[in-house]
């Protein structure tokens, strides 16, 4: 029988590059330590541990607002600080809802599958939600969403429109958006705080800070479409966090940022950085190839430093 329930999909960002770093024995014991915290932190919120995947954990809940709580994994962040700098691993998080169907402890259904592939999607440190999830959360306790746009989930007939979990520490609780309404958990809409100005072969697009998020990809519903093999179908997402335009990469080979008056360019792998002045991107392939698809942008508004 199948029960609505809440999928956590919550996964190690870049454990494989650890492995390499520090050997099989040393990494496979800070894997371990972080996913078994990861573990705990699901049980200390109602939910159960389904399946420990490697450098995954993948946890079922009742109550979706549990859930919500127990994916922004609070003191992670102050457990990395106080680790070698070799050792400290992000964690990204995907949380979807729907009917899921139990058998002998394990779990299937849309929301399992649409869970890990929203953990693939999100960024170092991120936490995506379905719709659904966000609508059954309701009122969690210190986390507030930002709408990402509709987008097409591998497997998935349609788009869903997705949310990114955003949490606060260190902050007075009359700081934090907890009120009861729904509508109030959302991020209000920005004024037009900030302009981005993207030119690709002589097509120059604009976008303002109450227009974001913007989708760079070769999919031709992103709003800056590269018709280009080497880009992925949503390459990298531009998105507006208060202050100013940050650039996080979601492809297959990765994102360079080269900022104009500076000769090393950014490399981001599923990684984020913020978008300041002048400079340029090359996506799939770095500067060096001379081939590379090159987007130009301007940023005008905003914070002028680099993240």
């Amino acid at each position: 029988m199948s029960v609505l329930s809440t999928v956590v999909f919550a996964d190690i960002s870049g454990s494989a590059s650890l492995y390499e770093t520090l050997g099989n024995e040393r990494a496979t014991e800070a894997v371990t330590q972080v996913t078994q915290w990861i573990g705990g932190t699901i049980e200390a919120h109602r939910g159960r541990i389904v399946k420990n995947l490697g450098d995954g954990v993948l946890g079922i809940f009742g109550d979706a607002a549990s859930a919500v709580s127990a994916a922004a994994l609070r003191g992670h962040q102050e457990r990395l600080s106080r680790w070698p700098l070799p050792l400290r691993m992000n964690i990204r998080v995907g949380v979807a809802s729907g009917d899921v169907v139990d058998v002998d402890g394990d779990c299937y259904g849309d929301a399992v599958n649409v869970a890990s592939r929203l953990c693939e999607r999100a960024g170092p440190a991120e936490i995506w939600a379905t719709e659904a999830a966000v609508l059954l959360s309701g009122a969690a306790p210190s986390v507030w969403y930002r709408k990402l746009g509709t987008m097409g989930i591998r497997g998935k007939s349609e788009k869903l429109m997705l949310y990114q979990v955003e949490w606060r520490e260190n902050e007075e609780p009359d700081s934090l958006t907890m009120q009861a309404a729904l509508v109030s958990q959302f991020a209000p809409v920005d004024s037009v705080l900030g302009q981005i100005q993207f030119s690709w072969h002589g097509v120059d697009l604009s976008f303002t800070s109450a227009e974001a998020p913007v989708h760079i990809g070769r999919a031709t519903d992103a709003r800056v479409c590269i018709n280009d093999p080497r880009v992925s179908r949503l390459h990298a997402r531009i998105d507006w966090r208060g202050s100013g335009f940050v650039l996080t990469d979601m492809s297959s080979f990765g994102t360079w940022v080269r900022f104009d008056g500076s000769d090393v360019p950014v490399q981001l792998r599923r990684d984020a950085c913020n978008l300041h002045g002048t400079g340029e991107m090359a996506l799939g392939v770095s500067f060096a190839d001379s081939s590379a698809p090159v987007v130009k942008f301007q940023v005008a508004g905003g914070c002028a430093h680099l993240g």
